[in-house]
């Protein structure tokens, strides 16, 4: 189906809602939990230390839930990274988005980043790794070295940025993902997608999945272009 065409409820099937602002309290994150349960997204992404708690609430909704591994540097240990990576997996977590050491990976340690991830794909025991990128930082070389490894080490997605370290993703770096790697791994857009044309064009461009906290805006656009309206073009600048 191509991008133009899609419906909110396949829209809703490819986003991760992002509830990982540090300064969130309880009562913050609830309010998007019901958000996510609300618009029948695909999952929620929440902070390591909310899992247990996200995974109760979201109980019977099919939400799934998610968390972040390493985030959002990707400098912690490997051992460290596969710890976190069990704790998720015992308190609920059904994916997990794991940082890989960006400063590895630009100083051409292939070997130490491709075997970072794989200690996390084992730990995971089956569960979907998407591999951050960090795509900001990174050169086309790197960001080509970057998926290569992760496709290497049995990632099921390369994910573009944190949406932490100052950039987000772009048209040019989704293209070049999606090119390097092969059609088994999927590409995670997120970091300024905030709109829903923004969507539609990283979904043509080969996106699979996206990290929003704009899924409320993005989501009412598409229905309203579904029922015949234009949809108003609306930018949540709140989200990352």
């Amino acid at each position: 189906m191509s991008a133009s065409t899609l419906t909110a409820a396949e829209i809703a099937g490819m986003i991760d809602h992002a509830i990982l602002k540090p300064e969130l309290t309880r009562d913050d994150v609830d309010a998007q939990l019901d958000l996510a349960a609300r618009y029948r997204i695909f999952s929620v992404c929440v902070r390591p230390s909310d899992v247990a708690h996200a995974a109760v609430r979201l109980a019977g909704t099919g939400v799934a839930v998610g968390t972040v591994i390493g985030f959002p540097h990707g400098t912690t240990s490997t051992a460290a990274k596969v710890a976190e990576s069990r704790q998720a997996i015992a308190d609920g977590a059904a994916e997990l988005d794991m940082v890989l050491n960006v400063g590895r990976l630009r100083s051409g340690l292939l070997d130490d980043v491709e075997a970072d991830i794989r200690a996390v794909v084992e730990a995971a025991g089956g569960r979907v790794v998407k591999v951050i990128l960090e795509t900001a930082l990174l050169s086309d070389d790197e960001i080509v070295a970057g998926c290569t490894a992760a496709e290497r080490a049995g990632a099921a997605f390369v994910k573009t940025s944190t949406g932490f370290a100052g950039g987000g993703a772009t048209p040019g770096h989704v293209a070049l993902m999606r090119r390097t790697v092969g059609p088994s791994v999927q590409v995670k857009a997120s970091g300024g997608v905030r709109d829903l044309d923004t969507v539609l064009a990283f979904h043509a461009a080969g996106v699979t999945r996206f990290g929003t906290s704009g899924t409320a805006t993005i989501l009412d656009d598409a229905a309203a272009r579904e029922a015949g309206g234009t949809g108003a073009a609306r930018v949540d600048d709140t989200s990352y």
